[in-house]
């Protein structure tokens, strides 16, 4: 009997060039096991052009544990290990953050948002109480940024309570992220102000970097979910629901499903932000963007304040 590889060429397609990390390759049939797996638990599609990025990633925890296949660590997270399973994860998640990013949103949240609520609270319309979801808060750089912003705006001296809840898939992350801890070199992203009253300077062995204070640190809670879940173990709604730049690693199924989540969880006056590259389109009648990459119930816009 010849070669697959043989009867590939009679047909005139070629077999993939191995991949391989430390002389580990991986074959067609292992990446496809793998890229199901974390497809189905995690709703990430790794099309063929990720091969090289799963290889990369995932040949360091084959030396870690000793072995020579990826069909040996397949069937090694299958077999029960559950919280390999998490670690699988954690090594093909991308985080890519920083403070502030994509500064129109919290111009958003400053001029059209917050004098909204404060008129709002005045007349007795809506407590003084903010709920905000960061989903897929990488390393805290959001959440955080959120916290210096409403405590700024919306000081508890007036009677605010501000609640951000912060989640990401990697445990790897919320770990730093709950450490609140960065080079000094990230100092230039938060604005002046922000920086003296909210973070702390190193001194000691910690000279060169810079800690998030206590004032920015309770009001944020950090948990582990997986966007990919049939159901998200939050209580009640959010006033402000960011899952920005997370969207772009779910195929149309499994994004189309993330957004009816996230939108269940949405007050009816609230608004949700997605990334610069992302985009509700196609979600139904129900949603309607009211800026670039922002988004409120239809039923709402007819109230947006003009700018």
């Amino acid at each position: 009997m010849r070669k697959k590889a043989d009867r590939d060429n009679d047909k005139g397609t070629a077999p993939r060039a191995a991949i391989s990390a430390q002389g580990v390759a991986i074959s067609d049939h292992e990446f496809e096991l793998l890229q199901g797996l974390i497809y189905n638990e995690a709703g990430i599609y790794l099309s063929d052009v990720k091969r090289a990025l799963l290889v990369g990633r995932l040949g360091r925890r084959l030396r870690q544990l000793s072995m020579t296949s990826f069909q040996d660590y397949y069937e090694y997270v299958i077999g029960g290990a559950q919280d390999e399973l998490v670690t699988l994860l954690d090594c093909i998640s991308t985080n890519e953050t920083h403070f502030f990013r994509e500064p129109q949103h919290f111009a958003f949240m400053r001029e059209r948002v917050i004098p909204v609520w404060r008129e709002r609270a005045a007349a007795g319309v809506m407590p003084r109480r903010v709920r905000v979801w960061s989903a897929g808060c990488s390393t805290g750089e959001e959440p955080y940024s959120l916290a210096m912003l409403f405590l700024d705006t919306l000081p508890p001296s007036d009677g605010w309570a501000v609640e951000i809840v912060a989640t990401d898939l990697s445990t790897r992350v919320l770990a730093l992220a709950r450490e609140g801890l960065w080079s000094m070199e990230r100092a230039k992203e938060i604005p002046e102000a922000y920086l003296k009253r909210f973070m702390l300077r190193g001194t000691g062995s910690q000279v060169g970097r810079m800690k998030a204070g206590v004032e920015v640190r309770q009001v944020i809670e950090f948990a582990r979910l997986n966007l990919n879940d049939a159901n998200y173990p939050l209580v009640g709604h959010f006033d402000l629901i960011l899952c920005r730049n997370v969207l772009i690693y779910f195929n149309a199924e499994s994004r189309a499903g993330v957004i009816r989540r996230l939108l269940a969880r949405l007050d009816p006056a609230g608004y949700l932000f997605v990334g610069h590259a992302e985009t509700l389109s196609g979600q139904g009648a129900a949603i309607r963007s009211v800026a670039p990459t922002i988004y409120a119930w239809a039923r709402n816009v007819a109230a947006e304040p003009r700018r």
